[in-house]
């Protein structure tokens, strides 16, 4: 498995900050939107509604109808919304796996525990802890090992394969100075 190049640790660095906010993020509108299913699909039959005639914040009963389950609730319902919300979040939540995973070369399983991060509840957390430990301890031991590599010191050049120490005139100084003998 290839190794992300020391040119790509502040890429890497701002692909995980973006995936740890998106994460959590992610998580959180899980929680919510799981909770809105209980309260929704169990025997409570509960939506929640912001305005409308039952005030401010309001939880409406949802009925059978014909169709399936429908809401008795007016105003704008925060149910339908907070699904909506976590549906184009986890997109955003997507992308952010998608680069981390793609900047450290990781293999493709990684990549599916990473997405099933926005779709198992709970999991997001713990998903971002672990890789946010794991990419910064990699990048700390990266940079521990190339600082300790001997490097050129600076102002001095190597010289190019092949060439000597000490060189003769240019062809261009010599054909000038060819005509002034």
């Amino acid at each position: 498995m290839p190794e992300p190049k020391v040119a790509s640790f502040p890429a890497i660095r701002g692909a995980l900050k973006f995936y740890q906010i998106a994460s959590i993020i992610t998580g959180v509108m899980l929680l919510l939107l799981v909770a809105e299913m209980v309260l929704k699909y169990t025997p409570i039959h509960l939506e929640l509604f912001l305005g409308g005639a039952g005030g401010f914040l309001w939880f409406a009963q949802v009925v059978e109808g014909p169709e399936g389950l429908v809401s008795t609730g007016d105003g704008v319902n925060l149910s339908l919304g907070i699904l909506v919300a976590h549906g184009w979040f986890y997109v955003v939540y997507l992308f952010a796996c998608f680069r981390v995973w793609s900047l450290m070369r990781w293999p493709f399983l990684r990549f599916i525990m990473l997405a099933l991060g926005g779709v198992v509840p709970l999991l997001s957390f713990f998903m971002e802890a672990i890789v946010a430990r794991e990419v910064k301890s990699y990048l700390a031991t990266r940079e521990a090992a190339d600082a300790s590599l001997p490097t050129p010191l600076s102002g001095q050049r190597s010289a190019p394969p092949g060439a000597s120490g000490a060189r003769g005139p240019s062809s261009a100084t010599q054909n000038s100075t060819e005509g002034v003998r």
